[in-house]
């Protein structure tokens, strides 16, 4: 899922070196931090959050095969 999120994140973004995917354990299933630029914010989330939507999607999709449950958080 981690390789997912950076693939998806750096072909969106102008700064690809600065992707950062963070994982985290939880009690409900497994939460994604994604950290990008300041100015890549905007490409990342979309236009009324369309773009984080559809990542979500994907994501959601994904770990359906893999039984878990996982979680995108875009942070700053």
């Amino acid at each position: 899922m981690k390789e997912l999120i950076e693939l998806i994140s750096k072909k969106l973004v102008e700064h690809p070196d600065d992707v950062e995917v963070r994982v985290i354990d939880g009690e409900e299933g497994q939460t994604y931090e994604l950290r990008v630029h300041p100015d890549d914010m905007g490409r990342v989330i979309g236009k009324n959050g369309r773009v984080a939507k559809a990542v979500r999607t994907l994501l959601n999709s994904a770990s359906a095969k893999q039984d878990v449950r996982v979680n995108l958080e875009i942070v700053e």
